[in-house]
């Protein structure tokens, strides 16, 4: 048997070492063209993308915030404006022991239970990193003595911010709104909307009002300031600044003295008030009473606040002029009689008898007039003017709803007027498909539409139901002869940066083609009213002619034969006072409509509110003893009402 040699072939020896050395040479090889390739993709493919990066991680852009837009009356009077006041901001994430913090802050300034419960709610719905107020509008020896502080509270920061002011409070909160904190919803929104750049460091945005269907218009355009920063993250100077642009200035065709008188009038009832000039559009005056203050809201309102607001049996946060639907009472009929004609279901010298109650065929069931013994044999015109309830519900029950509903919707009543707020109530003007829609779900006896629906609709009761801003706007279509204007409250806006107005321009949408002699007719029917009729005693003494129809919105029914007694009822339980009005009646300047809620009949209590307002806007007097109307003025109807007649 042969043994291997003990000795190695030095040829093969050396040939593995070649192969070897030639694979390490192949290896680095390959990992330098690695290398290479590595460098040549970041410093030639994707120079610009890390040359951005490095720029970015050494210059911060810092938002500096516009001056959020001024709202001002016809006349130029600020309704909101922005003021400076320094604030107490937490960022949570910088803090250790945010409860330390807290305790700390509260020996060096005043910060309330309110504060606390506050920061408390505002905290559990922000991001840990967003910087929240303890409290805002410190004093100067509050921020002093926070900032003297400062090297030992980390994360705490005394900034001067600029907050919103509405210098007439309640008078004007459910016009203008308020603006508050941007919350979830708001982001989303912006970022659908594609806007949030433009609100970077923005913490407030319009929620409701004028504040928050001109939020394009008020909140401006946020500038940047480009600042170069140490590897600390320390600000070392600016490199370039882009200024913002201030929100622009609303003007309003509402005139803020007009408002103050109707607030005056008012007192302490609730109801609304809309004043519309005939000729435009411009809405004068829009109250709703009670109101809010606005300011409540612009940093957060807290739990117990917000729950005394909605718990309120008075409903402050309802604004009723727009959203606000009731039954209109008598201030319907002169929109019935305009139907009536319209559909020649009447003619102007017809006679008609107006007696002390009606009944509808085959029923034993009286609908009572106002007045016991009627009014005896009346045209349509005398109807309007002593406000005859036996004569509507006879011309309604000969008429039917279909000749009723197409008229007076032209009107603007059961429809959207599109003013320029949110959130308008449509109302309700009745129809056989309105019934059969609304009442889907019950049985067809009760979907279908009876002959008997119709004849309390006739007088305003029934299913109807319209916004006080509905009537008013309908008063100024039957004021200015059936031209129709879409309500606005803008008027004009004004460019912050070139100073250059854009007009509202009144555009009519629509003439509405009924002859003149129908509108002429109803007008000199209301204008009667003042004169002889309901609201006699309201319009004594007169500077200037004046058409007027009062009414009275029953709240709850009473039974045959029964009387009403107010004041055997709780106050909400009582009749509403309605009254709509215009004047001049030649060339009107000025419509109105009128709702005191809960307070009776239509000229004593909404008629004088609406007696004084005309004084005052047409010949800056009212009258000393006006308030005395609300004492003076007899019930229309005595002590019985069954359908709320007037």
């Amino acid at each position: 048997m042969r043994r291997p040699s003990r000795f190695k072939n030095p040829q093969s020896e050396e040939a593995q070492f070649e192969l070897r050395l030639i694979i390490a040479y192949v290896l680095i090889i390959l990992m330098f063209l690695t290398l290479l390739a590595r460098f040549v993709w970041l410093q030639v493919l994707q120079h610009d993308h890390f040359s951005t990066l490095a720029q970015n991680n050494r210059i911060s852009l810092v938002p500096i915030l516009p001056n959020r837009g001024l709202i001002l009356d016809r006349n130029g009077i600020v309704l909101a404006q922005n003021y400076s006041a320094y604030t107490l901001e937490l960022t949570p994430s910088k803090i250790s022991d945010l409860a330390a913090t807290v305790a700390k802050l509260k020996t060096l300034a005043d910060v309330s239970p309110r504060d606390e419960k506050l920061f408390k709610k505002l905290l559990a719905e922000s991001k840990n990193f967003e910087a929240i107020p303890l409290k805002v509008k410190l004093t100067d020896d509050e921020a002093a003595r926070v900032a003297a502080h400062g090297f030992e509270l980390p994360g705490v920061e005394v900034k001067a911010r600029l907050f919103r002011d509405y210098p007439y409070k309640e008078m004007t909160s459910h016009v203008l709104g308020y603006i508050g904190r941007i919350n979830q919803r708001d982001k989303e929104r912006l970022e659908e909307e594609d806007k949030t750049t433009n609100y970077k460091g923005t913490n407030y945005i319009g929620k409701t009002g004028l504040e928050a269907v001109y939020e394009e218009d008020l909140h401006g355009q946020v500038g940047f300031e480009e600042m170069e920063t140490d590897s600390g993250g320390r600000a070392v100077r600016s490199l370039r600044r882009t200024p913002p642009v201030n929100g622009n200035t609303l003007k309003l065709a509402l005139d803020i003295r007009l408002q103050e008188m109707a607030d005056k009038l008012f007192g302490e009832r609730r109801g609304a008030l809309v004043a519309i000039d005939p000729n435009t559009g411009g809405v004068l005056a829009f109250l709703s009473k009670p109101g809010f203050d606005p300011s409540l809201f612009i940093d957060g309102i807290d739990t117990q606040t917000w729950t005394a607001l909605n718990t309120d049996w008075q409903k402050p946060l309802i604004n009723r002029a727009l959203r606000g639907t009731y039954p209109p009472g008598s201030t319907f009929k002169p929109f019935m009689a305009m139907a009536a004609l319209n559909t020649h279901s009447i003619g102007m010298h017809d006679i008609r008898p107006a007696p002390g109650y009606f009944t509808l065929p085959g029923s034993s069931h009286q609908f009572r007039d106002s007045k016991k013994s009627g009014n005896g044999m009346v045209n349509l015109q005398r109807a309007i003017t002593v406000s005859s309830d036996t004569f509507f519900y006879k011309l309604a029950w000969d008429m039917g709803i279909d000749k009723i509903h197409p008229v007076v919707g032209s009107f603007g009543l059961g429809s959207k007027t599109g003013i320029d707020l949110d959130g308008e109530s449509i109302g309700v003007l009745p129809s056989k498909e309105w019934k059969e829609k609304r009442f889907a779900r019950y049985k067809p006896e009760v979907r279908r539409w009876y002959p008997a629906d119709v004849v309390s609709i006739g007088i305003g009761q029934g299913f109807n139901a319209y916004t006080p801003l509905q009537m008013a706007n309908a008063t100024a279509i039957m004021a200015n002869g059936g031209q129709v204007f879409k309500p606005h409250l803008v008027q004009q806006v004004v460019d912050s940066k070139t100073g250059k107005s854009r007009q509202i321009e009144p555009q009519p949408i629509r003439q509405l083609p009924y002859p003149k002699e129908y509108f002429d007719y109803i007008k000199e029917g209301m204008r009667n009213v003042m004169i002889s009729g309901t609201g006699a005693r309201v319009g004594a003494g007169l500077q200037y002619s004046m058409a007027g129809k009062t009414g009275t919105a029953q709240v709850v029914a009473i039974k045959q034969g029964a009387k009403y007694n107010a004041a055997a009822l709780a106050e909400q339980y009582r009749d509403h006072s309605w009254f709509i009005a215009f004047a001049p009646v030649e060339q009107p300047k000025i419509a109105v409509a009128i709702i005191v809620e809960n307070a009776g009949f239509g000229a004593a209590a909404a008629a004088p509110v609406a007696r004084g307002l005309f004084d005052f806007y047409l010949t800056g007097k009212v009258r000393n003893d006006l308030a005395g109307l609300l004492k003076t003025v007899p019930m229309e109807n005595g002590d019985v009402r069954e359908d709320a007649a007037d």
